[in-house]
């Protein structure tokens, strides 16, 4: 066998000199990984994957070479980045009911939402400290607002549900408290079911989806008294009736109507609570001007009614998962925002799905219908980088991903795994 001329490139903290390197054309993964490490001379090894020309490598360099028709004269830039490690399953949290909604975004903490109309928060040794009859139906998603309050340790959170409402709860997450749960505010809008909720990131906006084709605007203050619209619909005429000893009842500052059908997410843009996205089982993606409250641009994928949306932290990319078993990617940088660049295919209906909040990494983790998790990254979409059932037989509704913490709710409960990158895990996972 040969060798094959390859500079090496990187995007991580691993950066080699620019050199040429003449690689023997059997290597795989594992020997250009042992490469990588013996030129930086690290101290404590790191396992690297490495992509070419938009593909991660999973064969040998002769293989790959021969299936694409490359000469052995070309010189290959290959990227190198930082390996996902096998999931470990660290814990489950318990739930008596289907789990709809999970949030890791509350620190040392996980916020879940069930059919069984509670909101529950749980510390990460899996005590539930907080269990909240927040709704008298099912809850379908929870959403952190603002917190923790550093005065009283409490936080605001959002909840949404099949009893028509959402509402705003104030839960502390201090031991001594006379008072663990306040409920603040009832939002009054929609005529069907909701299927979200979700706040910007300062906390101050929220915005609700429903069944019912609308999306709700609303400010995160909870005002003094109610707020009741005349059934004229006039707001100029609204009356107000006070009441402290229950959560006041709050209009939307706007709604949103562009959707012909269930609207399934809306989510904000991550830098500014002006722009929003959404996604509906009218097969349409939508970009919303929230300020003027008009749908800007609207991208049509025929016969894929969309289930859930996410964004990457760069912002350049949505991802949007079908009941057609796909999840369409979309470029956002483009000015026309109306075709996909390319899909994932699922053996089974992704329901759910979330892009690492705190990492660069261009991934996405997949929860789906036949209960398996699957990390995409989407440099190279041909198939998933990791995979692993949670549950058997039971589906997965929701995901959320810190840091290397993946929290899963679905039929089966609650399962909390860990996602690593790079370095090994010294831990043993915990069942």
């Amino acid at each position: 066998m040969g060798t094959h001329a390859v500079v090496f490139t990187t995007k991580t903290g691993y950066v080699l000199p620019s050199q040429k390197f003449m690689i023997p054309v059997e290597w795989r993964r594992y020997q250009l990984s042992q490469l990588i490490n013996k030129a930086l001379s690290l101290a404590d090894p790191i396992p690297f994957d490495f992509l070419i020309r938009g593909e991660i490598l999973r064969t040998s360099l002769a293989e790959w070479t021969a299936e694409k028709g490359i000469g052995e004269e070309e010189t290959l830039e290959v990227e190198y980045f930082e390996s996902v490690l096998p999931p470990q399953r660290l814990s489950a949290l318990p739930h008596d009911d289907w789990v709809s909604s999970v949030s890791c975004s509350i620190s040392e903490h996980f916020l879940t939402a069930s059919y069984d109309g509670h909101v529950r928060l749980f510390d990460h040794s899996q005590n539930c400290i907080r269990d909240v009859p927040a709704h008298l139906a099912p809850v379908t998603s929870v959403a952190l607002v603002s917190g923790p309050d550093t005065s009283d340790h409490s936080c605001i959170i959002a909840s949404a549900s099949h009893d028509l409402t959402a509402r705003l709860t104030k839960i502390s997450l201090a031991d001594d408290t006379t008072r663990p749960s306040q409920p603040l505010a009832t939002l009054h809008l929609h005529t069907s079911l909701l299927t979200s909720i979700a706040a910007d990131s300062t906390g101050s906006t929220l915005l609700t989806a429903s069944w019912d084709g609308n999306i709700g605007v609303w400010d995160s203050v909870v005002p003094i008294e109610d707020d009741v619209v005349p059934e004229s619909g006039d707001r100029k005429k609204r009356r107000k009736i006070g009441d402290n000893d229950r959560p006041k009842n709050k209009v939307p500052a706007t709604v949103l109507k562009s959707h012909t059908a269930r609207v399934s997410k809306a989510i904000f843009a991550l830098s500014s609570r002006q722009h929003a996205y959404s996604c509906g089982f009218d097969s349409t993606v939508r970009h919303w001007d929230v300020e003027v409250g008009v749908c800007t641009n609207t991208i049509t994928v025929p016969e894929r009614p969309m289930l859930d949306l996410s964004l990457t932290n760069d912002e350049n990319t949505l991802l949007a998962a079908s009941t057609d078993r796909t999840v369409s990617i979309f470029d956002l940088r483009g000015s026309d925002f109306c075709s996909t660049v390319g899909t994932l295919m699922h053996p089974a209906m992704p329901s759910c799905l979330v892009c690492p909040r705190t990492s660069t990494a261009p991934q996405v983790m997949v929860g789906s219908y036949d209960g398996v998790a699957r990390l995409w990254d989407l440099r190279s979409v041909r198939s998933a980088i990791a995979s692993f059932r949670v549950w058997e037989g039971m589906k997965i509704l929701d995901v959320d991903w810190a840091g290397d913490t993946l929290c899963v709710g679905g039929e089966g409960g609650v399962d909390i795994w860990r996602i690593s990158q790079g370095e090994r895990i010294s831990a043993t996972a915990q069942t």
